[in-house]
């Protein structure tokens, strides 16, 4: 479908386009195999100006949005989500100081982040606080002019490898979720160290580790807004980044669908190319139409975003719920058109459908965005009833 974008946008998406096709394609596989994160891919998106497109040009970015950002994510995504996720968490990490930070904090990290000169990553998860965000234990003590940060942080991704942290921590427990805080935490600092880099099923590039406080000191001005406002941080935050979520479910079926229908054209049974077959064809047509569907559901709650309304939550949801179910079926089914080729690392929906599984757990597993969905309908029944 045409979706009208803006000659920019179109040029966005080209860019991000080959460079997934000339430099992700080529080693994917070998980045999944030895699970090695892509440094030399994030230089080359650093060199293309990509890391700045939701970052206003006072600081140093494109000056674009949630859609800009989603464009790019999803061509990414259509080769493999190891990188992109790589590429997008950065994002992730960036939103807090975007969305909250004092000017001082926004010209100290946007500039170097929007280069690429340094990436960011988010600390929300625990091992007790997943689902459950207000279940953090972290805590950070003010100690003078110092926070003083204690706790671990789970399942970061670009743990490690990014130099700028945005750390959810309780300031003040006996409050619950009101009482936590968000900080911004420099790699190097004393105090803060990492975990083993995590041995997973899939995005194996992509690196997630635990994030370590103890007695990790920081200056009382990388507090992030003020006491208190940390769950509204995260909450907003995730709000912006979830339709990024749905692009790369979006990119990862439509790569699936690419060389599926590729093979499908190929594949001999019965003296025939087995797309010739209904069944095929079948399976093919409801995975275009899905696909296409979320393709749509995410561009629009990108530009909703975009639009600056009161509340995204229920549209936010929806994008990440949708695309991310699409696209676990649709790398099921391109295995299934493939079928004993496809269950094959020869092949990269073997990959594809490995790596699709997190989309429905990270950032909020789909059960999590089911309640915020059901909540926002429950509240806007009781307003209309006002």
């Amino acid at each position: 479908m045409d979706y009208f974008l803006t000659d920019t946008q179109a040029e966005i998406q080209n860019l991000a386009r080959q460079i997934a096709r000339e430099k992700v394609k080529p080693v994917r596989a070998e980045l999944d195999e030895k699970e090695e994160f892509p440094w030399e891919i994030m230089k080359v998106l650093a060199q293309a100006d990509l890391f700045g497109l939701y970052i206003p040009e006072e600081y140093g970015g494109f000056g674009g949005g949630a859609f800009e950002n989603c464009l790019a994510v999803e061509e990414l995504s259509r080769v493999c989500i190891g990188v992109s996720v790589s590429f997008a968490a950065s994002g992730l990490g960036a939103y807090p100081i975007l969305l909250f930070g004092s000017e001082g904090q926004k010209k100290k990290y946007l500039p170097q982040i929007a280069s690429g000169q340094r990436l960011a990553a988010f600390g929300l998860t625990e091992a007790g606080a997943g689902s459950d965000a207000g279940g953090t234990r972290t805590t950070a003590v003010l100690d003078g002019n110092e926070y003083v940060i204690n706790g671990t942080k789970q399942w970061i991704t670009n743990g490690g490898e990014a130099e700028i942290y945005t750390v959810i921590a309780m300031t003040n427990p006996a409050k619950g979720s009101r009482g936590a805080s968000a900080f911004i935490v420099e790699k190097g600092t004393p105090g803060f160290s990492f975990g083993k880099k995590e041995k997973k099923m899939g995005i194996r590039s992509s690196a997630t580790r635990e994030l370590v406080f103890e007695n990790c000191r920081i200056p009382k001005e990388n507090l992030l807004s003020k006491e208190g406002m940390g769950f509204l941080v995260a909450m907003k935050t995730l709000d912006k980044s979830r339709p990024g979520i749905g692009s790369q479910a979006v990119g990862l079926a439509q790569g699936a669908i690419d060389e599926c229908v590729e093979y499908a054209r190929e594949r001999r049974q019965f003296d025939q190319p087995i797309i010739s077959f209904q069944a095929i064809q079948h399976m093919l047509a409801d995975m275009c139409t899905q696909t296409e569907a979320a393709r749509a559901l995410v561009y629009a709650v990108a530009k909703f975003i975009d639009s600056d309304p009161k509340d995204v939550s229920k549209a936010s949801a929806m994008a990440k719920l949708f695309a991310s179910d699409v696209a676990m079926k649709v790398t099921v089914d391109a295995v299934q058109v493939m079928g004993g080729y496809g269950y094959m690392r020869e092949y990269p929906v073997e990959k594809m459908m490995r790596d699709a599984k997190i989309l429905q757990i990270y950032e909020g597993t789909n059960q999590i965005q089911r309640n915020v969905i059901g909540t926002a309908i429950i509240k806007e029944a009781a307003g209309k009833k006002k």
